[in-house]
């Protein structure tokens, strides 16, 4: 078993590819505004493309998980707008290697709010320019 580190790296580099890399085909996304959760890589990719457009001085604070472990906390803040928030990435890790599931939780509400309106707003912008290289 891995420890949070390569997770963590490929967040704080913007490296997108990397992450996915790190995260099992059938990942298990837990929303930290909406349920239910959404499964998949792909749909992971962009989620988390949109997650580095909306927020604003993202950087994590520490780790929680023992070297070897299956599951890691990762704590970071960020900035949505002028709302700062605190969050944690939860991340388990299977036999294999891959996060097979990642939970993410975010306060304060208004934040968490705050989030969940940009969040939308740019996931649909993404999958609009997405569809237009498809063509």
């Amino acid at each position: 078993m891995l420890s949070g580190a390569p997770f963590r790296t490929a967040v704080e580099t913007g490296d997108i590819d990397r992450v996915l890399a790190l995260v099992s085909p059938d990942v298990v996304f837990n929303r930290p505004v909406v349920y239910p959760p959404y499964h998949g890589r792909e749909v992971l990719g962009v989620i988390l493309r949109a997650v580095m457009r909306v927020f604003e001085d993202f950087h994590y604070e520490r780790e929680i998980g023992a070297e070897g472990a299956s599951d890691h906390a990762l704590l970071f803040r960020a900035r949505v707008g002028h709302r700062e928030l605190q969050g944690c990435d939860f991340l388990h890790i299977g036999r294999d290697g891959l996060i097979e599931e990642l939970s993410v939780m975010v306060r304060p509400r208004s934040a968490a709010l705050a989030l969940a309106v940009a969040m939308n707003a740019e996931v649909l912008a993404l999958q609009r320019e997405l569809a237009g290289e498809r063509r």
